[in-house]
């Protein structure tokens, strides 16, 4: 595993931990409550597009690892 692969991993699991950390508290509770009242639903949209995003960004980031690999064995079969 190369340092900028190791570096992605050590980011993302650290979110998922501090997510965890902060929803523990919570227990069956709403996060974000997505009425009209107080801005609600327009935190829950920011949040529900971070998320999209982020999984866009993961996906994305998950295809590209792949492809450098996939061509790097096709290199190594051609020599």
């Amino acid at each position: 595993m190369n340092r900028r692969t190791r570096d992605v991993v050590v980011m993302v699991v650290s979110a998922v931990a501090a997510m965890a950390a902060t929803a523990s508290p919570a227990g069956a509770q709403q996060l974000v409550d997505a009425g009209k009242e107080n801005g609600g639903g327009a935190t829950a949209f920011v949040l529900f597009a971070l998320l999209v995003g982020l999984t866009f960004a993961v996906l994305f980031s998950m295809d590209r690892v792949r492809r450098r690999r996939q061509e790097a064995e096709e290199r190594e079969q051609q020599r």
